[in-house]
């Protein structure tokens, strides 16, 4: 999901150079979305695997 999020920004990047404001504009978002779902779900995964005792690899 973050290799999806960093595309996305990527692509806004490229976009905003050859002047795509909506485009842009666009991918950016989907990239922050993207980003904060990645990070949530890392923050869980790694709650869950404390409260299991396993040790961070």
């Amino acid at each position: 999901m973050l290799g999806w999020a960093l595309t996305f920004l990527v692509v806004a990047i490229i976009a905003a150079v050859f002047g795509f404001g909506g485009i842009a504009a666009g991918a950016a978002s989907i990239a922050q979305i993207l980003f904060f779902i990645f990070l949530v779900l890392f923050l869980v995964a790694a709650i869950a695997g404390a409260l299991r005792g396993r040790p961070p690899m």
